[in-house]
């Protein structure tokens, strides 16, 4: 099942690569096939997909106990030892009268014996057999949900690498329109310097205003090229690819159900809790093995042998079948302190088990509480761009007018370009809070609508 859905994934990926839109010009890549081609290609999830397909093995080879073991041998041995030559012979069919002479007893000559074994055994009784199949197959669920949570984390990951791109892009667009304007202001303080309206001191701030803008125009591409690396390193991409990013940076709604539906979703959903209830199971069955270790083992063996002399002729055949008992009746209280241990593991994995779920609807809670904080901050945000904008159309005009002075003209210019990074900020976080809110209700997957 496991090697299906890898081989889906491959496929899917596969598909996106090959269409049109992703030719090797700069193609269009939308946050949903990042997810696609992130998790078909990153090491990090074919190990996950790897761990998982060697869970489901091990569930094969604890199923195996329940089939006979068939065992085949072939040994030759030469010796003029005299049990092994009487006992050769016999097992060979080829003991004759002369051999009692007591010379040929005491001194045989060098004897030659091919063997070949064939043993059946079958496990007939085994309290603890059906215990470990239990654990192995609560392996491969925990295995399941590793792979799961892995998933799920990394298509944040991806998402917010995604999402870095577009804030990047943004605040280096925000930053030039602020050298920019820094720029214009210099050349109107210049003007009105040589029309004798201000002094040097006003050209001057307004230079070292621009040499600000210019530091933090070059911090932007900075940090723009840091993101796209980031980016091409989760598709598996060259760090210096650019693709058109076609998700767009924009506000979302707030989702309509409730915490209540969240949490909720999270007790039965999430992974780190199914991974928590998977473990009291497992210990649940290590507990069960301690205790069947008390129980005794039968088995059933059937053998089969040829002796030969040479090694296709001059031999015989024999065979015997046999029922067997294996009781521990003492090993030094092991088996005790094995049974105490499963014991306690046992009641720390309940405790798990409830510390994870409290856990789980707490981080809820927390992403739930900045969703919403995220999306007000929005709404100011773009308010005081509004303003601010408007304040500095003002400003600019007193400024020229000789009615502000360079003080204001700078703490407006200011006030415009922290309230656009504000405001860019509020929707980068407002995505990855409704990112965090589908990862801890466990909901998150590549099919989420929240990557539309």
């Amino acid at each position: 099942m496991s090697t299906q859905r890898g081989f889906l994934h491959h496929l899917r990926c596969a598909v996106i690569l090959l269409t049109p839109a992703l030719a090797p010009a700069q193609h269009e890549l939308s946050l949903r096939q990042a997810v696609l081609i992130a998790l078909s290609q990153h090491p990090q999830m074919e190990a996950a997909r790897a761990a998982h397909s060697a869970a489901a093995d091990r569930v094969r080879e604890a199923r195996a106990s329940y089939w006979p073991k068939l065992h085949y041998q072939e040994s030759i041995a030469r010796s003029n030892n005299p049990v092994f030559v009487f006992g050769s012979l016999l097992s060979q069919h080829q003991f004759t009268q002369d051999r009692f002479a007591i010379d040929v007893l005491n001194r045989p000559d060098f004897l030659n014996n091919f063997q070949s074994v064939i043993t059946a055994e079958q496990l007939l009784f085994d309290p603890s057999r059906g215990h470990h199949l239990e654990a192995a197959r609560l392996n491969r669920q925990l295995a399941e949900q590793s792979e799961r949570l892995a998933r799920t984390r990394f298509v944040a990951e991806v998402a917010r690498r995604y999402y870095a791109v577009l804030v990047a892009e943004q605040a280096q667009r925000v930053a030039n329109e602020a050298r920019r304007s820094a720029e214009m202001d210099l050349k109107r303080a210049e003007n009105l310097r040589e029309a004798g309206l201000i002094t040097d001191a006003d050209v001057l701030s307004l230079q070292v205003h621009l040499a600000a803008m210019r530091e933090q125009e070059i911090q932007a591409a900075a940090q723009l090229q840091v993101a796209w690396a980031a980016l091409n390193e989760a598709l598996g991409r060259p760090f210096d690819e650019r693709y058109q990013l076609t998700t767009e940076l924009t506000p979302l709604e707030l989702p309509e159900e409730s915490l209540l539906e969240y949490e909720s979703a999270a007790e039965t959903q999430r992974p780190e809790v199914l991974q928590a209830r998977l473990a009291n199971g497992l210990a649940r069955a290590q507990h069960g093995i301690a205790r069947a270790s008390r129980w005794p083992q039968v088995w059933a063996r059937a053998v089969f042998e040829a002796d030969r002399q040479e090694f296709y002729r001059k031999g015989g055949a024999n065979g015997y079948v046999a029922v067997g008992l294996r009781w521990n009746l003492f090993d030094g209280f092991a088996r005790e302190a094995r049974h105490s241990a499963a014991r306690w593991e046992l009641v720390a994995a309940r405790l798990t088990e409830r510390s994870t779920v409290d856990r789980a609807r707490l981080e809820v809670r927390e992403a739930y509480a900045r969703l919403r904080a995220a999306t007000e901050r929005i709404a100011v945000a773009r308010a005081s761009i509004s303003q601010a904008q408007e304040s500095q159309r003002i400003t600019a005009n007193r400024y020229e007018a000789g009615l502000a002075t360079v003080t204001d003209l700078l703490r407006v210019e200011t006030a415009l370009l922290e309230s656009r990074l504000r405001y860019l900020q509020a929707l980068y976080e407002q995505r990855l809070a409704a990112i965090t809110l589908e990862l801890a209700s466990g909901r998150l997957s590549e099919s989420s609508r929240v990557l539309d």
